[in-house]
């Protein structure tokens, strides 16, 4: 089903309405669209180069666009930092995981906690017992998400030990700290082992199924559509698609961007 100007739902939690970039000639994002709806699993994908990693960074701002405006819960956020935006539970992920390689996978948990009691001069002083009270609920709640997704025995071992699959579970399972309600994954199956990829697909869809709302960019076509209600197909900038898995896969806008025909 090819993209139109028409709305999809109603119910949008993340919706970039004519979103373009240019770095010097090349329009890498050319008047691109997308929704994604609450709850749900969202795919993003197209050609090498078609703008997939340019739109997540004009999502998230950590490019600012050229025009156009990004809609979080119905209220735009284009002009907010990117810590900010996180704040409001619009997390990102990374195609190669950011993680804080001289600290242990604990300590890499507990950084992403946000508005915690210690971070003011005032409640140093007046406030120990809150703070060592939020300090023991924190470590506990890191402790569970890294249980959960297999890495509890790793929690004191340094970040930078990690593979790259487990490094890519890290980044996910901090997101967790800071009560997500969209998640944006850039190629959460990239250089990972077929179990891990399992792995990682299974605690996207717990995790949804716990009300967060993803977009996930992946190569990996099996990833995308085991797991994506609907899927945006980007080429050249430009949307070039929109629909159901079983849609995108009989497209044949979609499969000639992609073989070149």
């Amino acid at each position: 089903m090819e993209q139109n100007n028409h709305s999809i739902s109603t119910d949008f939690i993340l919706e970039a309405v004519n979103l373009s970039k240019s770095f010097g000639g090349l329009k890498a994002v050319n008047n691109a669209n997308l929704q994604v709806q609450h709850h749900s699993i969202t795919g993003l994908i197209g050609p090498n180069g078609a703008g997939k990693s340019t739109l997540f960074n004009l999502l998230s701002n950590f490019l600012k666009a050229d025009t156009g405006k990004v809609l979080f819960e119905g209220k735009p956020v284009q002009d907010l930092p990117p810590h900010q935006i996180a704040t409001l539970g619009f997390i990102r992920t990374f195609q190669v995981a950011r993680v804080l390689s001289r600290l242990t996978v604990l300590e890499n948990m507990l950084l992403a906690t946000q508005n915690q009691t210690g971070e003011h001069l005032f409640s140093v002083i007046f406030h120990q017992g809150k703070i060592r009270l939020q300090e023991k609920e924190n470590r506990e709640k890191a402790m569970t998400i890294l249980e959960s997704v297999g890495l509890a025995q790793k929690a004191y071992d340094y970040a930078g030990a990690l593979s790259g699959g487990q490094r890519k579970l890290l980044e996910m399972a901090r997101t967790l700290m800071t009560n997500p309600k969209l998640i944006l994954l850039d190629e959460p199956a990239a250089g990972v082992n077929p179990t891990l990829i399992n792995q990682i697909c299974e605690h996207i869809i717990n995790w949804n199924k716990q009300g967060i709302s993803f977009l996930i960019i992946e190569h990996n076509m099996d990833v995308i559509m085991s797991l994506c209600s609907h899927v945006w197909v980007l080429a050249e900038g430009t949307n070039l698609a929109y629909g159901t898995p079983l849609e995108i896969q009989n497209n044949s806008q979609v499969l000639n961007a992609y073989l070149g025909d």
